[in-house]
């Protein structure tokens, strides 16, 4: 069954503003075109000292377009202060996401995968998963973790839990959509052989869609599917 089969509603909870895109970009723009409603909470913002409030902007603008390329229905910036999620009471966290989320309803939730090396994706996967409990008929149907260039990849697998894709989604109509919205992130994107660089992104979207002998696919780890 398609991850897209059946998702009229999609939530994707992105740690910081791009990640959506890097992660799941492709899928988000062809849920879009199959007539799916596609949602992205932001949780993190940058803030001073750590951050300059000039660029803060600019990448809350570039967040804006690069969603609109995509057709994203709505964006939900939360503003818990980027790179110190652990600073915070996770209860915090954990109510904010959790309202963000009901009011969208998703029946297809996609979050930051448990293994990236930033802390704040873990943070936000675990957030993200204490909404998603199946304690009640409501609730997510399917969860599923997407990848991110940077962060999935860079922490220690096989002493750290390694992203093992067990699903694929077919961006080859979508992926130069994906690229073009990340491209609006101009404070973001970087020359080759960066991972934030256009020719990581299309060589990764190659790479996964050659797996399953697709032109482009990105990858996901399937946390829960209830059919």
């Amino acid at each position: 069954m398609s991850l897209l089969s059946h998702a009229r509603r999609i939530a994707i909870v992105a740690p910081h503003a791009d990640d959506e895109i890097l992660g799941c970009g492709g899928t988000m723009a062809r849920a879009v075109a199959e007539g799916a409603e596609v949602h992205v909470i932001v949780v993190t913002r940058g803030q001073p000292p750590l951050f300059d409030e000039e660029l803060v902007q600019r990448i809350r603008s570039e967040t804006l377009r690069a969603h609109e390329i995509i057709g994203v229905k709505s964006t939900i910036f939360l503003d818990f202060p980027a790179a110190n999620l652990d600073q915070l009471r996770r209860s915090d966290l954990n109510h904010a996401l959790s309202s963000a989320l009901a009011r969208i309803d998703p029946d297809l939730l996609l979050i930051p995968f448990i293994g990236d090396i930033h802390l704040d994706h873990q943070i936000v996967f675990n957030a993200a998963l204490v909404h998603a409990r199946p304690r009640s008929s409501t609730g997510p149907s399917c969860v599923a973790a997407y990848e991110t260039l940077s962060e999935t990849n860079w922490l220690a697998p096989g002493v750290t839990p390694a992203f093992i894709p067990n699903l694929f989604v077919d961006i080859s109509s979508t992926l130069e959509r994906k690229i073009a919205a990340f491209c609006s992130f101009e404070t973001q994107v970087k020359p080759a052989p960066d991972e934030r660089s256009v020719e990581a992104i299309r060589a990764l979207a190659t790479t996964r869609g050659a797996t399953v002998y697709r032109h482009a696919a990105e990858a996901f780890v399937l946390i829960r599917q209830i059919n």
